[in-house]
């Protein structure tokens, strides 16, 4: 939902495909996303490489003169497989750590189109927004309609009681780089009521107990 009060952003990250897609109209949105970035003098986090929407987001952002920073993992740094990253670069051990990484360093997610690796950041961050392990705004890029069905599975997920209307409620949309960078520094999450009881503090100092035990 949107409020009153208003987020101080700073990095942005983006998940987007390493192919440029189908039609000319993806590249277009994911350059001008990074040109708007630039101009909004925001910083950009991205998964790395060069190659498909992420190479044209994060050239379009550096160019314009915002720091970027790709975070890859080795092993698809190495053999030069998503091609060389653009600006600074931070190199994790798995995907895990990367999105991590992601997240500590982001105060906004923006997704454009993109395949399964694009798919499973949205859902894995809008999960631990859903169980209130961050309140980041994420946003989703909807060029030429292309989450309209995301969007439609999410509805009927709310209408079979699977996700609640305020989970609905996490994922913000619009069809240019703009509008949707307005509409997150708006926007205000409503938690679940449930869900904001769970301490995440006593899962951390029970992993911790745990891993002193095993090392005895």
């Amino acid at each position: 939902m949107e409020g009153t009060s208003t987020h101080q952003f700073r990095n942005i990250c983006v998940f987007c495909g390493f192919q440029p897609g189908k039609n000319g109209d993806f590249v277009d949105a994911a350059n001008n996303l990074g040109k708007v970035l630039a101009e909004r003098k925001l910083h950009l986090i991205y998964g790395g490489g060069s190659l498909g929407l992420m190479g044209c987001v994060s050239t379009a952002a550096l160019v314009g003169g915002s720091q970027v920073l790709g975070i890859i993992p080795q092993a698809l740094a190495r053999g030069n497989l998503t091609g060389k990253t653009v600006g600074e670069v931070q190199h994790v051990f798995s995907m895990h750590e990367r999105i991590a990484n992601m997240i500590f360093h982001a105060d906004a997610f923006i997704a454009l189109p993109g395949g399964l690796g694009t798919l499973e950041e949205i859902f894995q961050i809008a999960s631990w927004a859903h169980l209130n392990l961050h309140k980041k705004p994420i946003g989703l890029l909807n060029v030429n309609n292309f989450f309209d069905e995301l969007f439609l599975f999410l509805d009927k997920s709310v209408e079979c009681q699977f996700i609640s209307q305020a989970t609905r409620k996490i994922f913000v949309s619009a069809s240019t780089a703009n509008e949707l960078l307005d509409k997150l520094k708006t926007f205000v999450y409503e938690p679940d009521a449930v869900l904001t009881q769970i301490d995440w503090t006593v899962g951390e100092s029970k992993k911790r107990k745990l891993d002193l035990t095993l090392r005895l």
